[in-house]
């Protein structure tokens, strides 16, 4: 007898390159692909409304694109552990199919279900294909270097009717009432006022984008590290980090994708690590909170170092709500609210000035309010990038602070970007539009914005905060390489040639880093560090 099938979308949301999906409908009778949402969850979490209007319209394009195929996606209201036990039962399901989660919490979950799966008969396929590689293989691999890995796996053809075949989906009259996606309305949002979106959610826009990213044939035959200018600090229709986030995009295409194109433009060469640094970033941080679920948090995380952060709940208001003083940063933090994303370097500078360069408060903390505000804050990822910027992992180049004036300045001289989120200091001259504190009355009141009235001040004096932070980042760096001890490093192969070892390969900030990956993910994954390290891999945004 054909099985009958379930398909849990949980990332994932697309009809490409989803071997799970595939195993579904795999000489199945019937298949009902399923998204759990918890109304309760939605009302109290902390993620903001646009991420949520991304993930419903997600959603309704996948549901969209299931209706060509004579199938509709089930919205389930309520917990997973809850609802499938019944719906085992009503639908008589002898097949459950999902993609692999690698992080710690999706893996808890994931057991719990399968538990319940077996109580009730129900086979459990799980595939990979929200990441390039099996990060357990990578781990257990642990001795070899990532460029010895074989290719990631090629992605799987799209979901089609050819592909369906007899398996059909069985749809009642009042499937929408009872199974459609809801609207923001109903999950209890206000959208008075809300604008329209800078990124529409949802596979179809994904693979719209990627060919447009792709059309871009000289960038990508010469990647380098993105440099930023006025015009890419706004959102670009080629950005894809959101879709990849989501799952709307699958990984695997865009890198078999890439490297297609540079073959066909440079002529059967090698394409550089270079050019899929930051998909290797985004596996790399992946890997490291695999079996990590203290990935998040300071406290009993071993890659992360131990800072005393301050803790000042009226100065990380003010940088979460765009009220520094310092228009760069705040103009920053306000493209982040209205839309949901912030370009990469620009993340560096605002996460700088909430930690080791000017307010000394916890990466946590803003690893929270991104969570909240950013389309493509993924737990693997946001916190990883946080350690990376706070210098509490990854990178200790604690010495290199941005200066939230001049690093603006450099890159949109004439202020436009604060001009666009900060309509208040249109009229200042970009003589002054990054220290209008600086600006003489005159100049204020032509600008119809004094300081201090309908602007703030600044909340802090940069050039004492940043050189206070250096000092005590640098007391805690020349603690740990006298008390924690750098023994692990002693098998770690020398990176620079001259024979004396790890140690000399990374300063003395990364090498405590180093040897606590070494120790705790083992070979493979300090080898990864430094080879994306030494190919200037930056991990950058699409």
């Amino acid at each position: 007898m054909a099985p009958n099938s379930i398909h849990w979308f949980r990332k994932g949301l697309r009809l490409h390159d989803n071997p799970a999906l595939q195993e579904a409908i795999r000489g199945a009778g019937t298949v009902r692909c399923v998204y759990f949402l918890d109304p309760w969850f939605a009302g109290s979490s902390s993620v903001g409304v646009n991420r949520w209007r991304f993930l419903l319209q997600c959603l309704e394009d996948l549901d969209a694109n299931l209706r060509k195929l004579n199938s509709r996606l089930f919205v389930i209201r309520g917990q997973p552990a809850n609802v499938f036990p019944r719906l085992f039962k009503e639908w008589k399901i002898s097949r459950l199919t999902f993609e692999y989660d690698s992080e710690p919490f999706g893996k808890e979950r994931d057991a719990a279900i399968k538990k319940l799966a077996m109580e009730a008969g129900v086979e459990v396929i799980v595939k990979t294909s929200h990441t390039l590689y099996d990060l357990d293989k990578i781990i257990e691999l642990n001795g070899t270097l990532i460029s010895r890995l074989d290719p990631p796996e090629m992605p799987v053809e799209t979901l089609s009717d050819t592909l369906m075949g007899r398996c059909v989906t069985p749809i009642s009259e009042d499937h929408g009432d009872k199974y459609g996606v809801p609207s923001l309305e109903e999950l209890g949002f206000d959208i008075e006022g809300l604008p329209t979106a800078v990124w529409p959610g949802g596979e179809t826009e994904a693979l719209t984008r990627i060919e447009r990213h792709l059309e871009r044939k000289a960038w990508v035959a010469n990647f380098e590290r993105p440099r930023m200018n006025a015009n890419s600090l706004l959102a670009s229709p080629t950005g894809l980090s959101p879709y990849l986030r989501f799952g709307c995009l699958s990984c695997r295409l865009f890198y078999f994708k890439l490297t297609d194109l540079y073959r066909k433009v440079k002529k059967n060469s090698s394409p550089p690590l270079s050019l899929y640094g930051q998909l290797l970033w985004r596996e790399f941080f992946y890997t490291a909170a695999t079996n990590n679920p203290r990935f998040d948090k300071m406290e009993g995380n071993p890659i992360c170092v131990r800072i005393p952060w301050d803790k000042n709940p009226e100065a990380l208001a003010k940088w979460a709500e765009a009220k520094t003083g310092f228009p760069w940063i705040d103009a920053i933090m306000t493209q982040l609210r209205q839309e949901g994303w912030i370009h990469h370097l620009a993340r560096h500078a605002v996460a700088c000035f909430l930690t080791r360069g000017d307010l000394w408060i916890s990466w946590e903390e803003g690893m929270k309010v991104f969570e909240e505000l950013l389309l493509d804050a993924d737990w693997s990822v946001n916190a990883g990038s946080w350690m990376w910027l706070s210098c509490s992992s990854f990178f200790q180049q604690f010495f290199h602070c941005y200066c939230p004036v001049g690093f603006g300045r450099r890159t949109d001289p004439n202020g436009d970007f604060i001009r666009r989120y900060l309509p208040i200091l249109r009229g200042f001259p970009a003589k002054y539009i990054y220290d209008p504190w600086n600006a003489p009355e005159s100049v204020q009141a032509a600008a119809k914005c004094i300081i201090g009235v309908h602007y703030p001040k600044p909340m802090v004096h940069h050039a004492e905060a940043s050189r206070l932070n250096i000092e005590r980042m640098k007391q805690i760096y020349q603690q740990l390489s006298r008390y924690r001890g750098l023994g692990l490093l002693a098998s770690v192969p020398s990176t620079n040639g001259n024979g004396n070892g790890g140690m000399m390969a990374y300063s003395p900030g990364e090498q405590h880093i180093v040897g606590t990956l070494y120790s705790t993910l083992g070979p493979l994954s300090m080898y990864a560090f430094h080879i994306l390290k030494n190919a200037k891999a930056t991990f950058c945004i699409l």
